[in-house]
């Protein structure tokens, strides 16, 4: 395969480039290295990419239409995965600006490159959030979605409305891949998981949102890779479908899919599995509920699991081991 890997520098797009080019394939990552968190930590991601002859990293910024493509007119991707987005919930409510560049406008243009150049199969991030208002559990990819709790789920919904129209009109095989809670080694400053160990070995207070009456679906980042490299090799394709009057109708090859680890986890015994992990005890400072949260995630991954014979299944205990030690080795804390 010859991958494009959007936000490549990010924390799932490193990982899924370290694996592709380590099975071989050839890579193209992209980013533009924005400093909505640390680039110091993009680059050392970078760094583990280096050495693979088969990488090739290009800083390049989606909102950028022309240069997306003529990089699409230069080269022929078999797969495109579509990790790059602003991320984050709360900061959507600060810059919104910045969600609509980035989700919208930004993925309009890799659609219409992909339009310009089509590749076999088009894996594209999306979120739980989308889930948003939604009390029926676990989150199935059946149920509705129309109520969105922030800017960030309505842009990331917004995404899956956009790729279905495009596998409609032109073909172009879609998958969006609704993401609970990814965690892990190399992962996101502004995630729980990174600010909790910070803060914990510091000496300092963690913010517990809703008095800690929080669940969520944590997945680990090698389940996450997992999922994306066996769906790669897997587009939809179109189906017939039955239309009104008996005429004849195909539909898109466009597909959405949780994936998560199936099991919500309260935040206090998230935190408790932090200090076991760290040795140390976390001073908790209890919040309410904070503008654009939702009090629980829990995936559906059936579908998944029916589809790629994957069922993302590394424990918490496990997976907040690893990341602990990776950050006591990084920032030699």
């Amino acid at each position: 395969m010859k991958v494009l890997i959007t936000g490549v520098a990010g924390f799932i797009g490193s990982h899924t480039a370290l694996r592709l080019c380590a099975e071989g394939h050839e890579v193209v990552g992209i980013d533009n290295l924005n400093d909505y968190y640390s680039v110091d930590l993009k680059m050392a991601r970078l760094e583990r990419l280096a050495g693979h002859g088969n990488f090739r990293f290009l800083r390049l910024d989606i909102t950028d239409k022309q240069a997306l493509l003529e990089l699409f007119a230069q080269q022929r991707f078999t797969q495109v995965i579509h990790l790059a987005a602003q991320a984050g919930v709360r900061y959507s409510l600060d810059n919104p600006d910045a969600y609509a560049q980035a989700n919208l406008i930004g993925f309009l243009n890799l659609l219409e490159a992909c339009r310009q150049s089509p590749p076999d199969h088009l894996v594209y991030a999306s979120s739980s959030s989308v889930y948003g208002m939604n009390d029926k559990m676990p989150f199935s990819t059946t149920d509705a979605v129309d109520r969105p709790a922030s800017l960030y789920a309505a842009s990331k919904r917004a995404n899956e409305l956009m790729a279905y129209t495009y596998a409609h009109l032109y073909r172009i095989p879609a998958t969006g891949l609704r993401f609970f809670t990814v965690y892990g080694p190399w992962g996101r400053p502004d995630m729980a998981l990174f600010k909790f160990t910070q803060s914990i070995l510091n000496g300092q207070p963690i913010e517990v949102y809703n008095n800690g009456q929080l669940s969520r679906d944590f997945t680990y980042i090698d389940d996450i890779v997992e999922g994306i490299v066996r769906l790669l090799a897997r587009p939809p394709v179109s189906q017939a479908a039955s239309a009104a009057g008996g005429l004849a109708a195909v539909e898109a090859p466009c597909r959405v899919l949780n994936i998560g680890r199936g099991e919500p986890v309260k935040l206090l015994d998230f935190i408790e599995c932090i200090e076991s992990s760290l040795g140390l005890q976390a001073q908790k400072r209890y919040l309410p509920m904070q503008p654009g949260d939702i009090e629980k995630t829990w995936a559906d991954v059936s579908e998944l699991a029916q589809l790629i014979d994957f069922r993302p299944a590394t424990s918490l205990a496990t997976g907040v081991e690893r990341f602990v030690s990776w950050y006591r080795a990084f920032y030699r804390a």
